[in-house]
């Protein structure tokens, strides 16, 4: 690698790491408001307009908290735990595309921090590495609620990314790639026209029960109500984080706020075209008649603003089904998974290939 491929490269990773670092104070704010707007409740609403910074004062108590390690403890792997939750966001992450390639001097730069050609594969297999930070903490705390809450989130997320992985099996199929640069470009062309509807070839109008069922999926995979089993405040008061506090417990919360942004980037990407620019953004481009590298970069800014607005909405969603849906009993949640996940993803496959062998997509 040359002097512009760092560049490259230490610009797009700035570019996802810190709205990846703020993703946690952001969402906090949004958890809270979102809650209290379904309560009619207030919500934060001291520091700065509408609470906005809350999570400065917020972020300065867990900074300056105390920080005790139990003498009860394992305490390499309870050091460990949060650290090794954390990390994986970060790595999944680095290869979903916010925007399409541009060309600077003859010079290709692809919009994610690492271009691999088997992009969600690595995003399932580095995803389910996240179970580990959770067991570490649950054993080494030596705590019998952390370690139940430990072993319900092993059970949950093996049972579920059975059902995640073979409900993106009907996107491979569908746009036989697993390259996630080629599945958001691919969803750029037409599936149908309705007189003057325009119906995109997205992901959720080809597989929209595959997109269901990854939807369930990925809230089983955040550890996000109603699947939020291995918390559980009412019967395991903490679950696994139990023994945990100051800036290692709000490590775990970090975590599962930029689990969920990863699992919303990843909905986006193979679900509603990725950086396929929304509806109306394509006219404004025309308007501006801009060309050359000016009209590449405007086209850049306008597919990572499309990426970010659909990436914010499914952030959105997983606060507002939390704030709706009650948590369910542990065997519903494990019959919910192998009764009715794992047949419905399977038949999901099935009718994928009857409609590719009919030509039918």
């Amino acid at each position: 690698m040359d002097t512009f491929d760092w560049v490259a490269t230490a610009v797009k990773i700035l570019i996802v790491l810190v709205p990846l670092l703020s993703v946690a104070p952001v969402m906090a704010w949004v958890e809270r408001r979102g809650s209290a707007l379904m309560q009619n409740r207030k919500g934060p609403n001291r520091i700065g307009p509408l609470g906005l910074l809350q999570s400065i004062p917020d972020a300065i108590k867990f900074m300056g908290k105390e920080d005790p390690i139990p003498g009860h403890v394992e305490k390499f792997y309870y050091v460990l735990a949060p650290l090794a939750s954390l990390i994986v966001p970060f790595l999944t992450f680095a290869v979903i595309p916010f925007a399409s390639s541009m060309t600077i001097d003859g010079r290709v730069i692809n919009f994610q921090i690492a271009d691999l050609n088997v992009g969600f594969l690595f995003i399932l297999a580095v995803g389910s590495l996240g179970v580990y930070g959770i067991i570490m903490a649950g054993w080494s705390s030596n705590n019998k609620y952390a370690l139940l809450g430990s072993l319900r989130s092993s059970s949950q997320m093996i049972s579920y990314e059975l059902s995640m992985g073979l409900s993106v099996i009907g996107i491979v199929m569908a746009f036989s790639t697993v390259h996630l640069g080629e599945i958001a470009r691919a969803q750029g062309e037409v599936l149908m026209t309705l007189g003057p509807l325009t119906i995109p070839k997205w992901g959720i109008f080809i597989q929209p029960l595959g997109f269901l069922i990854f939807l369930t999926t990925a809230f089983a995979e955040t550890n996000r109500l109603p699947f939020d089993l291995p918390e559980g405040e009412s019967e395991l008061v903490a679950g696994y984080h139990l023994e945990y506090g100051s800036m290692k417990f709000a490590l775990f919360m970090m975590a599962e706020y930029m689990n969920m942004a990863v699992a919303s980037g990843f909905i986006a990407s193979l679900y509603f075209g990725g950086w396929q620019m929304l509806p109306g953004m394509h006219s404004v481009l025309d308007v501006l008649g801009l060309s050359g590298l000016t009209f590449d970069i405007v086209r850049v800014a306008f597919e990572a603003l499309s990426f970010l607005l659909k990436l914010c909405f499914f952030m959105w969603f997983f606060v507002w089904v939390r704030w709706t849906l009650p948590r369910f009993r542990y065997d519903q949640l494990m019959d919910f998974g192998w009764k009715v996940l794992l047949p419905l993803s399977l038949a999901n496959i099935f009718i994928t290939g009857v409609m590719i062998y009919y030509r039918w997509y």
